[in-house]
């Protein structure tokens, strides 16, 4: 079977009491909990803050190996600098996040430019040239300027992916160019047929590449976990059939 890892993004909320997270578990406890439901999360710490090696132990220690942490890259590299002249905070974030890359527990870092950022192909190819050819680098560009051939051309030379995200107002075309994909669900809900069909579409594109994120939008309700927790249940039952 092919990996395939369903989150959402964060899971420090108390408001996903009691409907997620146990009604008494303690709020320190909630990240080793929602790794015994869910089995990857992205996190958006990281746009704005460097991890310490403690955090990462920290995290380490409160989830099974199969685990993975996805982390956004930081501010500095796509909104400060929109990919430009950036040795320098560049080589910082990968050195942060080089003990979770060391034993396996890194999965994709997710580069997401800002809306005013338009495409830019030669700039994206020299970004991507920098990058460690073991990183799975993701892009989610919010301007749809990008969503043209020569975007796709540079993220397929280097195997970075383009991040396929939906919300109310903005979706990403669907186009595989790595052979992992990502996917961000930030729609407000998903009713059942909605969470059946990512479910069937996950099921089918897991057939041309070798892994899958699927993160669904952090709410100030238990909606997200628990739609996350749908999808991947459907998608167990779907591999149990094939198999």
């Amino acid at each position: 079977m092919k990996e395939i890892y369903v989150g959402t993004s964060g899971w420090a909320y108390k408001a996903w009491q009691p409907d997620f997270f146990p009604p008494k578990l303690p709020q320190k406890q909630f990240l080793h909990y929602y790794a015994t439901k869910l089995n990857a999360v992205e996190v958006n710490y990281t746009f704005r803050h460097l991890l310490s090696e403690k955090t990462i132990a920290n995290w380490l220690a409160e989830t099974p190996e199969s685990f993975r942490f996805v982390l956004k890259a930081h501010q500095s590299i796509t909104h400060f600098h929109h990919l430009r002249n950036v040795d320098e905070p560049l080589l910082r974030f990968l050195s942060s996040i080089q003990p979770l890359a060391a034993v396996h527990r890194l999965g994709p870092v997710l580069f997401q430019l800002p809306g005013l950022c338009k495409a830019d192909a030669e700039t994206l190819d020299l970004f991507l040239a920098m990058l460690p050819r073991s990183l799975k680098a993701a892009f989610e560009f919010r301007d749809e300027s990008w969503f043209q051939q020569s975007t796709y051309e540079v993220l397929r030379k280097h195997r970075a992916a383009l991040c396929i995200a939906e919300s109310e107002a903005f979706s990403t075309p669907q186009v595989i160019t790595a052979d992992f994909v990502y996917f961000r669900y930030r729609k407000p809900d998903y009713q059942a047929g909605e969470r059946a069909s990512i479910a069937t579409n996950v099921t089918r594109i897991s057939e041309r590449v070798q892994e899958i994120y699927c993160f669904f939008k952090h709410l100030e309700s238990p909606e997200s976990p628990l739609h996350a927790l749908d999808v991947l249940h459907k998608l167990s039952l779907a591999a149990q059939k094939v198999s």
